[in-house]
């Protein structure tokens, strides 16, 4: 193996690793949506490379409102998924499009982007 080659593979084998920690390890950003007119919770949510926050805790039985702004124009954030509670939104960059769905049960639930490459996850107290 030359050095070129030794310096290329180790060089792959860090970058493995980074992304590994990046969609497995880093750190999630939580919010408690915020009581709002009418008893809405509400929380925003900043669409760049990710969800931010990341995890929203909410009350069950209580109508939520999630204001999605995405700021910049990757494919894979075009769209936002709520499956367990069959929402989801377009997401046109520069724009607030908010989400709004009454979680009843308690648990925790995923939303994602389309391709699964963004994730985030609700809380349900």
């Amino acid at each position: 193996m030359t050095i070129i080659q030794i310096i290329v593979t180790i060089g792959g084998l860090g970058l493995s690793a980074l992304v590994i920690w990046y969609f497995f390890f880093s750190k999630a950003t939580g919010a408690r949506a915020a009581a709002g007119i009418g008893g809405v919770q509400e929380a925003q949510i900043l669409v760049k490379g990710g969800y931010t926050p990341d995890v929203l805790v909410v009350k069950a039985g209580q109508p939520v409102r999630f204001n999605f702004l995405r700021q910049e124009t990757a494919s894979c954030s075009e769209m936002v998924l709520f499956p367990d509670f069959d929402r989801s939104a377009k997401l046109p960059p520069g724009e607030v499009i908010p989400i709004e769905f009454t979680p009843e049960t308690a648990g925790e639930y995923e939303f994602t982007c389309q391709m699964g490459m963004f994730r985030g996850k609700l809380i349900v107290e």
